[in-house]
């Protein structure tokens, strides 16, 4: 094994032409940890956010982008059990992703899912965890139910829209076009919703007869809140997962005490190693099993090589992308040039 590899860096923030692949050493794993070799990585919004220095605490992350990642294990620190060298794995990661190998608490890894391809993997640890950590663990949802989750055509959101089924809960989502509407009706929600000329509170309460959701997953922070609160049903939860609408919002308390609502606000990244431990133990607990059923697949638009890099971000960024954008980091083949939408 090389002791140097390549790593996708930036020297300062900006837009996607900062990004350049330079050598690093490979990082040796540590005890409790497995060395992957990477075949592919996953893009989330988080990469675009740490890359444009929007993260409040920038200066403290890895600055090798990526947070979850596919491969097979290429090295095991000092007292690792259950593990072998050669295993098909994803893992979720605290940066480090858009490279050729990554240090990984083995508490984080997953194995691979029968009939699932080592490229695809890498699109299921951060979403999976994602909505195991809140839809299944904190709000709850349970069969029977009504869930409403916003951009339910992004790669939290495909994921969310079949974890929710496969649990039994009636599924609505908002997207913002045709395509990604149709998307999301194929992975099982009964119900989509145009943001753009629709009013999600009337959709959803007209769809559930009145009563509105018992549980939402929300991105958008602020511009949502007040009409999220309208939207959940007596005894309601909601995960907020993102601020991309705004950091402060009024908050109807009264409302919210009426109908005697539960709001969890919550992070995956800087959750200690622990409680990440707890959630990976819970993914593949529940989850996993619905990717052997195959009620749970990865959703992923498009791939790409490494070295096409900025190419990706300038895609992601342009918001047309549907389920996960792949990188590619054990392949020398030529970025997709074309989508792979979902086939049911």
């Amino acid at each position: 094994m090389t002791s140097m590899m390549q790593a996708v860096v930036f020297e300062t923030t900006g837009g996607p032409e900062v990004l350049r692949i330079v050598e690093r050493p490979v990082p040796a794993p540590k005890r409790g940890e497995a060395l992957i070799a990477i075949a592919a990585t996953a893009m989330n919004f988080a990469d675009l956010l740490q890359r444009q220095g929007n993260y409040s605490n920038h200066a403290g992350l890895n600055p090798v982008l990526g947070l979850e990642c596919s491969g097979r294990i290429a090295a095991l620190g000092e007292g690792v059990t259950g593990w072998r060298v050669g295993d098909r794995v994803c893992a979720l990661l605290n940066g480090g992703g858009y490279a050729q190998y990554a240090a990984v608490p083995c508490g984080h890894l997953l194995p691979v899912p029968d009939g699932v391809g080592l490229r695809d993997a890498a699109a299921l640890p951060e979403a999976a965890c994602t909505v195991w950590s809140n839809v299944v663990d904190l709000a709850g949802l349970k069969a029977g139910e009504a869930f409403l989750v916003h951009g339910g055509a992004g790669g939290i959101g495909a994921m969310a829209i079949q974890v929710a089924r496969g649990i039994g809960a009636e599924v609505l989502c908002t997207a913002g076009s045709a395509d990604k509407l149709a998307v999301a009706t194929r992975l099982g929600a009964s119900r989509g919703i145009d943001y753009r000329t629709e009013d999600f509170v009337a959709a959803a309460r007209d769809h559930t007869g009145g009563r509105g959701v018992d549980v939402i997953l929300d991105v958008m922070g602020a511009s949502y809140f007040a009409r999220n609160i309208e939207a959940l049903a007596f005894d309601g939860r909601m995960a907020m997962i993102g601020l991309q609408g705004g950091r402060e919002a009024h908050a109807p308390l009264g409302l919210m005490m009426k109908k005697r609502l539960g709001l969890f606000t919550t992070s995956l990244r800087d959750r200690p190693l622990a409680a990440k431990d707890r959630i990976v133990a819970g993914v593949r607990a529940d989850i996993w099993p619905l990717i052997g059923a195959g009620a749970v697949k990865p959703v992923i638009d498009r791939s790409f090589a490494l070295r096409d890099v900025v190419a990706a971000h300038r895609y992601m960024e342009s918001g047309r992308h549907i389920g996960k954008i792949v990188i590619e980091i054990a392949d020398d083949r030529p970025s997709s040039p074309d989508r792979r939408p979902f086939v049911s």
